[in-house]
């Protein structure tokens, strides 16, 4: 899998995993409708499948996403939090994603 298609697919498997939590908790904290019970279950349900997506073993798959998934919850805190990210945000963030590149991208023995 290129990396352009490994690094979108790990963006649109955070939202979905984003976007299945925080409806919950806009329940709990916030008081909404129980009904955003039913797309967040929806939405965590797609975040798993499109983790099984990936052609590589599975904790390096869940390893390497966790890496994307902070890069992405802080665009969240950004966009919808509406709170700016700091510089040491950003530089955590950088950190994040060569660690997840190194994960999915290194080289391999040939049994991994």
């Amino acid at each position: 899998m290129d990396v352009f298609k490994t690094l979108g697919l790990f963006i649109v498997t955070a939202l979905a995993e984003i976007v299945g939590c925080y409806l919950p908790y806009l329940y709990l904290k916030e008081g909404k409708s129980a009904w955003l019970l039913v797309p967040a279950a929806l939405s965590l349900a797609l975040f798993a499948w499109m983790l099984s997506l990936h052609p590589t073993a599975a904790g390096r798959v869940y390893a390497a996403y966790g890496g994307v998934y902070i890069g992405v919850a802080i665009v969240w805190l950004w966009a919808v939090d509406k709170v700016t990210p700091s510089a040491s945000d950003w530089v955590g963030v950088t950190v994040c994603f060569i660690g997840m590149a190194i994960i999915m991208f290194g080289p391999r023995e040939a049994n991994g």
